[in-house]
């Protein structure tokens, strides 16, 4: 999933003041660049206190992209997304009653007053980014716009799930500990790409990109992934996957399930042959047709658990794994862990047409 954090603060740091109404820190000019950043993306989210304090609707105004949005088949606004400990959120919020959209509430606690007005998720506490960015995207949620508040554009940074952040300040306006509320705390590394521009309004944008973009290199193996789960002979009981491993001096290592245990899959075997050959696997790749397991029964380590022993940086899929035989966690567990996960939903199909031996 692409992430765009974005945030418009004051010369001194700060989201809002301590006073009941919204401050409006941004200008026009960059008002306008961030409802068209909107619209690059499939959904939108803020935490609950932003709904709380500044009462959004998080409304698509472009008419034209709201227009593309319905040529695809989707509900002309951005689905809304938050995020909540307490559950205390107010069915009459904008957030719920304006605009054409889907509402997702992760909670940590069942909320009843929004039966029927949003669709509640509880992945469990403590709430994650992690579990959010997982859920979204077996949902088909391929982009996602985080606009606050200061905790939760904290959270997905912290977790370095954010590719792009955008920052914007406005000069012109200094509140001071006396009348600042939320302050933004964000500091992105000095060696990170970074594009700097002064609007004509005044604003101040700086643009980092936070995470690589390795698509391109997890395309490749990935293609070698699926074609290495080919060789696998289908049975009853197990899905037909390829791993690849990419170490960080570029040796490259392939397996399949099943390839030399009927109790291996596809990422173990190509552990196994990296080990075997002597090979170092802190700091490499790990690119796998289908998410990798989080439940065994058949041997004593998950495949999630042989990639966090192992110290591996990256995992790409193609297939969040179907729940018939367990209700797989790897994708969250690994991202929790802080292992950099990428998932190309495009390349899906392939695999479950390779596993169409078995009912999904």
């Amino acid at each position: 999933m692409r992430i765009t954090l974005s945030a418009a603060v004051t010369s001194d740091g700060y989201l809002d003041d301590n006073t009941p109404r919204r401050l409006m820190i941004s200008t026009p000019e960059d008002w306008a660049a961030v409802l068209a950043l909107r619209a690059a993306h499939d959904a939108i989210l803020v935490g609950a206190e932003t709904l709380r304090r500044d009462n959004p609707a998080l409304l698509l105004r472009d008419g034209k992209a709201r227009a593309r949005r319905a040529a695809r088949g989707l509900r002309p606004d951005l689905t809304k997304v938050t995020m909540t400990r307490s559950g205390r959120l107010s069915p009459a919020m904008r957030f719920f009653t304006e605009g054409d959209a889907d509402r997702l509430v992760f909670s940590e606690v069942p909320v009843p007053a929004l039966e029927g007005v949003a669709e509640v998720i509880l992945p469990g506490a403590p709430l994650t980014a992690a579990a959010v960015v997982t859920e979204l995207e077996k949902r088909g949620i391929r982009s996602l716009f985080v606009e606050g508040g200061a905790r939760t554009l904290r959270q997905f940074f912290d977790a370095g799930l954010a590719d792009t952040l955008r920052l914007a300040v406005n000069p012109a306006l200094t509140l001071g500990p006396a009348r600042g509320g939320a302050r933004l705390d964000l500091h992105p590394d000095a060696s990170l790409p970074c594009r700097r521009e002064r609007l004509d309004d005044g604003m101040e944008v700086a643009v980092w990109r936070l995470r690589a973009d390795t698509a391109a290199r997890d395309r490749e193996d990935l293609a070698l992934a699926i074609r290495e789960s080919r060789r696998c002979v289908p049975c009853d009981t197990c899905y037909r996957v390829g791993a690849v491993i990419r170490t960080t001096a570029g040796e490259l290592f392939t397996g399949y399930t099943h390839e030399t245990s009927p109790t291996h899959h596809a990422e173990q075997e190509a552990i196994a042959k990296a080990l075997r050959a002597g090979a170092e696997l802190r700091g490499a790749s790990i690119c796998s047709s289908m998410e990798p397991c989080s439940t065994r029964r058949s041997e004593p380590e998950s495949c999630t658990q042989l990639i966090l022993r192992h110290g591996f940086a990256h995992v790409a899929f193609a297939l969040y794994e179907p729940d018939r035989f367990a209700c797989c966690r790897g994708a969250q567990t690994l991202r929790e862990e802080g292992v950099d996960v990428r998932f190309y939903p495009d390349l899906g199909d392939e695999v479950l047409k390779i596993n169409a031996h078995l009912k999904h």
